[in-house]
Parts: C-alpha cells; sequence; structure tokens
C-alpha cells in the first residue's frame, strides 16, 4: 500500500489544500492532474497570478492572435482566456467535487479589480462570470470592503459560490459572516434551496507578520534594554498567526451558533475559513510555516507551487492550535503596548491589497494588448 502524501493526510485530518495558482502549461501538461492524484482539493486564482502566466510564457499566444484578428478587445481577449482557464481547471476537479460531496473541488475567478468600489457592477459582473464559466464548481471572489459585502450578500442569494477574499480583520470576517448568512436567508424566503451553496473566507496571512515585523525592527534599532529588546524580539513572526488564531475561535462561535444551526437544518452549508496569502516571505522562517502553523479542521489553506511542493516534501500533520486563544489574545495586546495595533495595520494592509490587484489587472491587460500588438504585426 502506498504511502499517503501529507496534502492527504491534512485531508483525512480536516483540512483541504488548494493551490494558489493557474497556469495554460499547468492545466495541458498533466501537473495539474498529478497534484490532484497527490491530494490537491481546489485552486484559486487572481489578476497577479494570470499576469504571471500570460505575460512570461508564449502559451496563450495562439488563442491571442485569433481573439486579436476575430475583433476582440484587451478586456474581451482577457475574459476569453481566464474563463477558459477556469473552465479546464473546474473540469479538472470535477471528480473531486462530487466525491467530496461538494465541499471541494472549487476554482476560484476574481472579479474585475476595477470596479472594486463599485456595488452593483460587482453584483453584475459576478453573475455574468458565475453563468459564462458555467460550471458548478467555480467560485467567484469578491473581496471584503464595505462595497463587496452586499455584492457577497446578493450573490449567494443568487445560488453563486462566494470566495471572499482580501480579509485581513476580524471585523471584516464578521461581516462575511454576516453576508452570507443573509445571502442564505434571502433564497429561503425566496423558497429556493441552499444546499448547493457554498462559500469559503479567505484570509490572508502571511503580509500582516511582513508588515508588523518590519515595524518591530524599527522597535529593535531603537536602542531598548536587554530585556525590552528580548521581548520585543519574541514577537516577531508572531502577529499573523495570532490573528488567524482569534478569526479561527470566531468561525468555531458562528458553526455552533443558533442561527447557523437554524440554517444548517434547511440544507446551508458552512462557509470555510481558508488561510490565503500562505508563502513565507522572511527567509528566516520555515518555508511551510503558514502550512504547519494554521493546521485546523474544517479549514482550507492555498498554498503557491513553491510551498505545496514544500509542505509534500517535509510537512508534518499535526494541529497547530493546541493553546487557547486568550494568548493569541495577549500576543496582539502586546503589540498595542508598542504602539501597534492590529486593526489599523489590517485597515493599510486592506487598502494595499485592493489597489495591488487593481494594478494587476491593469499590468495584465497592458500585457495582453502589447503581445497582441507584437504577435499580429509579424
Amino acid at each position: 500500500m502506498m504511502t499517503k502524501t501529507t496534502i492527504q493526510q491534512l485531508a483525512e485530518y480536516g483540512q483541504s489544500i488548494w493551490l494558489d495558482y493557474i497556469s495554460r502549461d499547468l492545466l495541458e501538461s498533466g501537473k495539474l492532474n498529478a497534484l490532484i492524484i497527490q491530494g490537491l482539493r481546489g485552486m484559486t486564482s487572481n489578476p497577479s497570478i494570470f499576469n504571471q502566466a500570460i505575460s512570461t510564457s508564449h502559451d496563450y499566444d495562439g488563442k491571442i492572435i485569433e481573439l486579436k484578428n476575430s475583433g476582440k478587445t484587451t478586456f474581451e481577449i482577457y475574459d476569453a482566456l481566464t474563463i477558459a482557464d477556469i473552465q479546464k481547471a473546474a473540469d479538472a476537479f470535477k471528480q473531486v467535487y462530487e466525491t467530496t460531496n461538494r465541499s471541494d473541488g472549487y476554482v476560484s475567478l476574481e472579479i474585475n479589480p476595477k470596479i472594486a468600489h463599485k456595488t452593483q457592477e460587482q453584483i453584475n459582473e459576478g453573475m455574468r462570470l458565475f453563468r459564462a464559466v458555467g460550471r458548478p464548481n467555480v467560485m467567484i471572489k469578491v473581496p471584503a470592503t464595505p462595497q463587496g459585502f452586499p455584492v457577497i450578500e446578493d450573490l449567494i442569494a443568487n445560488g453563486v459560490n462566494v470566495n471572499t477574499t482580501l480579509i485581513f480583520s476580524l471585523k471584516q470576517y464578521k461581516h462575511t459572516i454576516d453576508a452570507y448568512g443573509n445571502g442564505l436567508t434571502r433564497r429561503l424566503k425566496n423558497k429556493q434551496t441552499i444546499d448547493t451553496v457554498h462559500s469559503v473566507a479567505s484570509v490572508f496571512v502571511s503580509r500582516i507578520d511582513t508588515m508588523i515585523d518590519d515595524i518591530l525592527n524599527k522597535h529593535l534599532m531603537a536602542s531598548p534594554t536587554h530585556l525590552e529588546y528580548q521581548n520585543i524580539k519574541t514577537l516577531k513572526g508572531k502577529a499573523a498567526i495570532a490573528n488567524c488564531h482569534i478569526i479561527l475561535e470566531k468561525y468555531k462561535q458562528w458553526a455552533a451558533s443558533q442561527q447557523f444551526r437554524t440554517l444548517s437544518l434547511q440544507g446551508a452549508n458552512l462557509q470555510r475559513l481558508l488561510w490565503g496569502s500562505t508563502s513565507t516571505k522572511n527567509p528566516q522562517y520555515s518555508d511551510i510555516k503558514y502550512v504547519t502553523e494554521l493546521i485546523a479542521r474544517p479549514t482550507v489553506n492555498t498554498l503557491p507551487e513553491k510551498t505545496l511542493a514544500a509542505f509534500l516534501d517535509h510537512g508534518i500533520v499535526q494541529e497547530a492550535f493546541t493553546s487557547t486563544v486568550d494568548e493569541s489574545l495577549e500576543t496582539l495586546n502586546k503589540l498595542k503596548g508598542l504602539g501597534i495595533d492590529i486593526d489599523s495595520v489590517c485597515q493599510e494592509l486592506l487598502r494595499e491589497g485592493v489597489k495591488a490587484f487593481e494594478d494587476s489587472f491593469e499590468a495584465l491587460l497592458s500585457a495582453i494588448e502589447k503581445k497582441a500588438a507584437q504577435l499580429c504585426a509579424q
């Protein structure tokens, strides 16, 4: 009998691993199918990922020429390329979707980040993308912003699977829960079934440590006493996991709440927590820090290719959150004592995240336009 991979062991434990990457080569070379056999259970995408896939390879050149010559605009070319990739990926995960009783096997596609501040336009675009992909195991990604929460509710109410993205704070997560619950309630009031609607809440992780560690480094350079130095040093690399632990506790409370139990009796599925942005940015930390320190059930962790390969190579499956949430709260209190407020950090990261996706989207469209012009001129 073959030894089970670490991600197969994780799935049995109660945590699903999804891939935080997509490309035409991955889909057509057999690499994705090989990863699915090893235990991969889903996939996400975003403008940065598509920009990397399309602008740095020749895999899309033929289709770009064809679409350009047929009179398609740059956005229409982008739309056709990305929808085709999502459809192929969703088809690859169809068996996972079916064998896990629709719990896994999802592929996520992000709404155009340029309309992230426009609620109705996001709703319209989310509905359009869901229908255009035409696969039951697609999730539409919506940012956890004040303009995005009504989008989440409306899409859920219309039977669209939603991946709420760019969650950094507990406050954002609470709004995400409310939007999901409200959307399901609306479906029930309209006498529509809710058992086929699925959602995840994507909490971004490593960027919190990156920002807070930079602030802590400045404190360390300010000539503290030896004791102060040691106390500050012990806080490095701790904020992100502590923040996740607090959100995880809220997740468990929501799952056990009367509100969700009432919905579950009508067929509601639990909106699982998903850990995102889990690559290690600091080379002094373990390359699988944000995998091993976030093992909890029932959750999802999305990993970039490099992090996934590392965890397959030397990961160990064991529950990460063995201490009480009080210790995580104490970590954040200590940071606050140094003038580092987690809520302020999360607000800044959200602003940066929304802008980064918009910038990546602009860069992607620019790359497609440039490629189309060059290829058609040859």
